[in-house]
């Protein structure tokens, strides 16, 4: 089992109860492997976590944006706390060292390591919020998550990818984006998707998302690149 005694270093954070923070770490397919091990997966903190960040994140665009309107501080949020952004947030902080998989899970590196790494920054924020409180939890956040909120803002990342793709699309070629799933891998719980977004019979790009929605976001934000729209 992992050492999480550095991850607390690195993150000047001390964990009360050591089972809760190993259990943020714990996928779902390591409890499949090795169902004797007396161990619980981190899907519920997870859903815990979930709804803290999403609290934290509304809490400050709505004070730190008074004047914008609702439409546009939900935009910055979702594009905040999707799984890529989220992700990358738990990888800066060293947390695919930390996570506990399945020998099969562990070989791959690939989008569906970006998702479980997405899951366990937030099932971290929930196991941070049962042992030590909401401040704590929204702390780590502060810290980790929101400093990237301003490269979002000035790069126009918050956009809304399949409006603008279709805006431009209708624009500049007289022709409606449609998707369509290429396939999708993994059990019921764990899907990825790939989304494949076309301009009448050509694709353009694909996408991969946890659901279909966010893997059409993908593929949109991808062809907006392969066009030169972005």
């Amino acid at each position: 089992m992992k050492d999480f005694s550095q991850l607390e270093q690195n993150l000047k954070i001390e964990f009360k109860n050591k089972n809760l923070l190993q259990q943020a770490f714990i996928h779902r397919s390591y409890i499949n492997e090795y169902s004797g091990s007396g161990l619980s997966h981190n899907e519920r903190l997870e859903f815990l976590g979930d709804a803290v960040l999403e609290l934290v994140v509304t809490d400050y665009l709505y004070e730190q944006y008074p004047a914008k309107p609702e439409g546009e501080l939900t935009a910055y949020r979702a594009s905040l706390v999707n799984t890529i952004m989220i992700s990358d947030t738990a990888r800066d902080n060293g947390f695919d060292e930390f996570l506990i998989l399945s020998k099969g899970e562990a070989r791959d590196t690939g989008k569906a390591r970006a998702y479980i790494l997405a899951n366990t920054y937030e099932a971290f924020i929930g196991a941070l919020y049962l042992d030590q409180g909401y401040d704590a939890a929204k702390g780590f956040i502060d810290s980790t998550l929101l400093p990237k909120l301003q490269r979002i803002i000035d790069g126009g990342l918050w956009r809304d990818a399949k409006s603008f793709v279709q805006e431009k699309s209708q624009e500049l070629e007289s022709v409606t984006p449609s998707y369509k799933v290429l396939h999708d891998i993994g059990p019921d719980h764990d899907k990825v998707f790939t989304v494949g977004i076309f301009f009448g019979t050509k694709q353009i790009a694909e996408g991969k998302g946890s659901s279909k929605q966010e893997a059409e976001t993908d593929a949109a934000r991808n062809a907006l690149k392969v066009k030169g729209w972005n």
